[in-house]
This record gives structure tokens, C-alpha cells and sequence, in this order.
């Protein structure tokens, strides 16, 4: 009677009395309850799943004689932090690329000696791009690091002035040594193009770890229902959203989340009035004028089994107003946005590209971005998602000052 009364039959009150009760618990404070039931299709599970696994694969870069060598990146840690390398002497690396700022300086458009034109670019994950800078200007990663050594406005040191430092400080020169394996030669641009391959053996050890994504990720790949669901629910819409309606995986796949090319974001180009940045058309350029690329003296890969990329880049108008397509992971710590820092949040972003005005895409290229529509639940599940790509645990501390015992 009891049972015909509640209308809970006596074989369905166990079911019933543990969903109320999971219902109960999950009430209590400082308890989550599991995200319900959310099943992807499957070709939307075969795209999630090109985003991992994390970490990849990786290689010392044959262009490196000293990649991947732990005396080299000692070195290069020391360098990165020595502010000596400017010509005021009071601008590093770390100036514009903070441990504590993941690897950024915060600012819409840096400043070293100067402000410059451009956004600091994070150092995280360097070793899997393919091309570096926001215009593609440098086609390896010790290359890059010897652009700001360049640049008078940033720290402007040059060939000469790098080497009379190398050679008139003891720990410098002995760091120099053990990392090449012979003393800084008279040749001062070989000894400046050396302290670009040390910072990059450096630089090439800052690599993210594990997110709330790749756990999901893993988790799908596997079948663990139980790991799944514990992915919150709105980064799953997100996900399914950036997958799919908003083709955001178009540019941002693999598991860097980037496809390591340039893109026109429909963002203003004007540096200042009058004046323009022309991206990759002007990066272009610049990487053909330069003597320090895959294809010039200085790459240490007698075959140039990394230099056909270089070799057959081509010039086109359509690459104006384009820029490189950043990877994601971080992507929440490394704030502001756009090559210029013209997006101040993750929730900027988005909203650009919900209501992007197509007309200001440059029409020569290729017309990949369309206004999304997003809607205001869209748009916060679409950072949701992009929320759960930095990593879980602190970031490693990074010296600053290397111990020095073994050049005593």
C-alpha cells in the first residue's frame, strides 16, 4: 500500500532514495556535483581528440649544435636574466618576458629602451613553432632571440658589443665555454649568433604543463566516463562550440592549439597615424634580407633538413595585415590580446569575433573569420572552455641567477 501510495514501486526505491540522496550531496557546501550526461558525436570526438595528446613529441633542433645541451641552457638562463646585453644596461630579456607574468610584460605593446610596436609574445611552448615573432620575421627560435639584440629601440647591443662582454666577463666566457665547447672566438658575430642558440636552448625548456583539457581530452580517448565528467559542463559547451559553429580549431588545432601560420584577426593595422604594420608581408621581407636564417651560414645543419620552408616561402600581397596565429595553451595568464594588446580580456576576444566587422578583413586573402552571433551564454562557455587550457599546477620557478660553481 505504502508503495502504490507514493507511487514508488518497492524495487525502484533503492534507484530512487540514491538520486535523491546524490541530489542531497551535492547541495552541501564545497561539494560539485558531477556534470551531467553530454555526449559528443562521433567526428566531434575526432576533432577533440587532434588536440593531444600533451606533451608531444619533441627533438633537439638540428640547427642547434647546443639544443637540448644542460650546460647551454644554463647558460642561456644566465643570459636571458643579464641586463648587460642592452646598451643602457637596464633592459633584459626578462624586461618584456616576466617568469611571473607568464613569460609577458602585461603591456598592449612592449617597452625596452622604447616602446615598440607590437605585443610581448609569451615564451611558452617556442620549441614546436615553426615560425617566430608575430610577422614570421625569424625562422628558428635562436634567430628570434637575436632580433631584440638587434633592435635599438629594445636592447640594441649588436655582434660587437655582445662579444666584448663575453670576453671581458669571467663567468660569461666561462658559461660560453662549457656550452660550446671552446673559448668565444675572435669572430664576433659567431660569438653573437652562438648567445642566440644558448637562449634558445634555454627557451626551448618552457613548456606547459597538463591542463583540465588534456585530462578531458585523455579521458575521451579512452572511454573513462567517470574522468569525463568531470570536465565542467559549460567548458564542454565551449568546447563543442570551438570545434564546431565556431571554427575557432580552423587556425587554433593540434595540440598547441595553433597551426603555426598568420592570420588577418580584423584587428586595426595603424601603429600610430600615418603609419601602418604590414605583419607578415613586412616579415617576409625582413626574413630574406637576413643573414641569420635555415638557409644562411650560420644554421648548424650541414644537410638544411629543417630549410625548406624557408626556402619556399613566397611574397603575396594577401599577406598584409596578417599575423601569427598564437597557440592557446596559457592563453588566460598571457593577457592583453592581438598583436598590438588591443583586447584587454579572453571575454574581449570572443566578443570580437562574434561581432566582427568582416569589411575591415583585408579583401586580397583568404576569407576564413564570419561574425559568430554568439550569444551571451555562448560567449561565456567559449571562455569557459578556453579557461581550461592553462595548466593546473604553479609554474616552476625560474632562476635568475644560475650558480656559477663549476667556473670558479
Amino acid at each position: 500500500m505504502t508503495a502504490r501510495r507514493s507511487g514508488v514501486s518497492a524495487a525502484a526505491r533503492p534507484a530512487a532514495w540514491l538520486a535523491g540522496f546524490a541530489i542531497a550531496f551535492s547541495m552541501l557546501p564545497g561539494i560539485a556535483a558531477p556534470s551531467p550526461a553530454f555526449d559528443f558525436t562521433a567526428e566531434e570526438k575526432r576533432r577533440i581528440l587532434r588536440h593531444g595528446p600533451w606533451p608531444p613529441a619533441s627533438a633537439p633542433d638540428p640547427s642547434n649544435r647546443v639544443s637540448g645541451k644542460p650546460d647551454a641552457i644554463a647558460f642561456g638562463r644566465a643570459l636571458f636574466f643579464d641586463a648587460r646585453l642592452s646598451l643602457s644596461g637596464a633592459v633584459s630579456c626578462a624586461t618584456c618576458h616576466a617568469p611571473d607574468r607568464a613569460w609577458t610584460d602585461g603591456l598592449p605593446r612592449s617597452r625596452g629602451r622604447r616602446t615598440v610596436d607590437r605585443n610581448a609574445l609569451s615564451l611558452f611552448n617556442l620549441r614546436f613553432n615553426r615560425w617566430f615573432g608575430w610577422d614570421g620575421a625569424q625562422d628558428t627560435l635562436w634567430a628570434q632571440n637575436l632580433r631584440p639584440l638587434l633592435d635599438r629601440r629594445e636592447m640594441g647591443i649588436g655582434p660587437g658589443g655582445a662579444a666584448r662582454l663575453v670576453h671581458a666577463d669571467r663567468r660569461l666566457s666561462c658559461g660560453y665555454r662549457r656550452a660550446f665547447g671552446e673559448a668565444p672566438g675572435a669572430d664576433d658575430e659567431r660569438v653573437f649568433v652562438d648567445l642566440g642558440k644558448a637562449l634558445a636552448s634555454f627557451l626551448e625548456t618552457q613548456v606547459t604543463g597538463r591542463t583540465p583539457f588534456d585530462d578531458f581530452r585523455d579521458a575521451l580517448a579512452r572511454g573513462d566516463a567517470a574522468g569525463q565528467a568531470r570536465y565542467p559542463a559549460a567548458a564542454r559547451r565551449g568546447l563543442r562550440l570551438f570545434i564546431g559553429r565556431g571554427n575557432c580549431a580552423f587556425c587554433h588545432f593540434g595540440p598547441a592549439f595553433t597551426n603555426g601560420e598568420f592570420a588577418d584577426a580584423g584587428v586595426p593595422h595603424f601603429v600610430e597615424p600615418g603609419r601602418v604594420d604590414p605583419g607578415r608581408l613586412g616579415g617576409i621581407r625582413k626574413l630574406r634580407r637576413s643573414p641569420y636564417t635555415l638557409l644562411g651560414a650560420f644554421n648548424d645543419d650541414a644537410q638544411r633538413s629543417t630549410a625548406a620552408k624557408t626556402r619556399y616561402v613566397r611574397l603575396r600581397q594577401s599577406n598584409f595585415g596578417e599575423f601569427r596565429v598564437p597557440g592557446l595553451r596559457n592563453a588566460a595568464l598571457t593577457a592583453p590580446y592581438m598583436h598590438a594588446g588591443s583586447l584587454g580580456t579572453l571575454a574581449d576576444v570572443v566578443r570580437h569575433y562574434s561581432t566582427i566587422d568582416e569589411d575591415r578583413l583585408h579583401a586580397g586573402g583568404e576569407r576564413i573569420l564570419r561574425r559568430l552571433d554568439l550569444s551571451a551564454r555562448e560567449r561565456a562557455d567559449l571562455v569557459a572552455f578556453l579557461e581550461t587550457l592553462t595548466e593546473k599546477g604553479p609554474r616552476r620557478e625560474v632562476a635568475t641567477k644560475p650558480a656559477d660553481a663549476a667556473c670558479r
